[in-house]
């Protein structure tokens, strides 16, 4: 049968595609269909047709699957942010597990892997896998660490300024794809200080006839509104990121939100180029210190509005306790952390190694990150300015700097090839990868596969409830650990 635009079909949701969309068949022909969860008999519209696949706009629910609930957000299916929030929270983790499973089984080659819900691998823990007759033990992935509450656990957001078709001063968040506002006054994700805090901003703009950003045109001033909150220390930051030099009766701005309980720190982040990338290089600072605090496992963090800094603090502090324990220092390893932001995992590491390096491009997270060393007593860390997969070959080649363990946490496109390369060259026996993107950490844990590392612990962590990201931890162990030659 051949479908076009607008037509009706009635489908069964059989799974959830990466970016959370449901997948159902009308005669073995593949449809992927947003706002749906597994087990739901559903009508929808024609959207798209390709080859083998299309996409449906979901018209209305026939039969609820069982894992359906009642979104809390009215704007849930408009905004598109939480895209798995009409699925029950336990399902959320599943289809979690699954993802990662599934990648590291087709894209990344690890064959002997399987889910901690496997029945076949129940009284087997990952660290008392023996190795048969074929070879490598089978591995199962320890349970994922989910969330206890799955709400208002962000520390940070970043919200756009506009105007709706009527000319209304609106701030929200993008439309899925697009970057059409969706009008947003109080993400459910969010701390509840958001709210108050983006009416002082509407309010301050439209009584000084402050214009926000227009995209196409490249006009306006007000792009972006950044808030953080220390969950730990309650201190709260704003950021206006504005495409001018100047913000126009700034101290006012400031006035009223000093009224605001916790507030440290406001400034303005200077970014005048045509570019989807939030943040500019200049930071002007209006009130405070430049920066707030938090702290994660009595250890105290600098975070500027520059800083990378993960958004859920709570399953960030289970993250990197889950990484350190894969890590297995025992007081007299060197270990490098390659993208390490301000140092979050590295001063979680250097308590328990002899030396901890780190690495990171932005000059402004590795002068948080010596601060955070000095600040929290910790004296066996160096921090360097630079592209991991240049700084570490140097430091390696010119200046022979080894190390037993390399714990590297990148970006969504993962690691590098020139870093994957010199650290198969280095040959540490341990490897922790920490990844916010599976595919990628499937794609390099093959590629380090090939060249002798193996697969050995594998736990998902859950930072981003009602979203369909998450973060997966991976233990990688050379099979021929280099000779002690140091």
């Amino acid at each position: 049968m051949t479908w076009k635009k607008n037509d009706a079909i009635t489908l069964t949701i059989e799974d959830i595609s990466e970016e959370g969309a449901g997948i159902g068949r009308t005669e073995g022909y593949i449809w992927f269909v947003k706002d749906t969860v597994i087990g739901d008999r559903i009508e929808a519209s024609v959207m798209k047709v390709k080859k083998s696949y299309g996409f449906a706009r979901l018209i209305r629910v026939l039969e609820p699957s069982p894992f359906r609930v009642e979104p809390r957000c009215p704007s849930a299916r408009a905004c598109g942010g939480c895209q798995l929030q009409a699925m029950a929270y336990k399902e959320q983790l599943r289809f979690k597990e699954r993802k990662v499973y599934h990648h590291l089984k087709r894209l990344g080659g690890v064959e002997k892997l399987r889910m901690a819900s496997d029945a076949r691998s129940k009284d087997q823990r990952p660290d008392m896998a023996v190795a048969g007759e074929e070879g490598e033990p089978w591995i199962k992935m320890e349970p994922i660490i989910g969330m206890e509450n799955p709400w208002r656990y962000r520390n940070k957001a970043q919200f756009p300024f506009g105007r709706d078709k009527n000319g209304k001063l609106i701030y929200g968040f993008y439309a899925g794809r697009t970057h059409a506002i969706i009008q947003q006054e109080d993400c459910l994700l969010g701390v509840e200080e958001n709210k108050g805090i983006l009416g002082i901003i509407q309010g301050y703009m439209e009584d000084f006839h402050i214009p926000p950003y227009e995209e196409s045109s490249h006009t306006g001033l007000v792009r972006h509104a950044l808030i953080r909150k220390g969950f730990s220390t309650g201190e709260i930051m704003v950021c206006l990121i504005i495409n001018g030099e100047s913000l126009p009766h700034g101290d006012v701005l400031v006035e009223r939100l000093k009224v605001v309980k916790g507030m440290t720190d406001i400034s303005f982040n200077v970014n005048k180029e045509r570019t989807n990338v939030i943040l500019g290089e200049k930071v002007v600072n209006l009130y405070g210190r430049g920066y707030i605090t938090d702290a994660l496992s009595n250890i105290t963090y600098r975070i500027s509005p520059q800083s990378f800094y993960q958004v859920n603090p709570v399953q960030t502090e289970k993250l990197y306790q889950t990484a350190l324990e894969y890590a297995g220092l025992t007081g007299k390893e060197t270990v490098w952390d390659l993208y390490c932001g301000i140092g979050t995992i590295s001063l979680f590491l250097a308590r328990r190694a002899k030396k901890v390096y780190g690495v990171e491009i932005i000059p402004a997270a590795i002068q948080d990150a010596r601060e955070n060393a000095r600040q929290n007593g910790i004296l066996n860390t160096e921090f360097f300015v630079g592209k991991a997969e240049e700084v570490l070959p140097e430091q390696y080649h010119k200046n022979k700097v080894y190390a037993e363990v390399i714990v590297v946490d990148p970006p969504r496109k993962g690691c590098d090839k020139a870093c994957l390369d010199t650290i198969v060259e280095m040959g540490p026996e341990r490897v922790v990868y920490v990844s916010c993107d599976s595919a990628t950490l499937a794609r390099d844990v093959k590629y380090l596969g090939e060249r002798g590392y193996v697969v050995r612990r594998v736990r998902t962590v859950d930072l981003f409830g009602e979203c369909v990201h998450v973060e997966t931890v991976c233990l990688l162990s050379n099979r021929k650990p280099k000779p002690d030659t140091h």
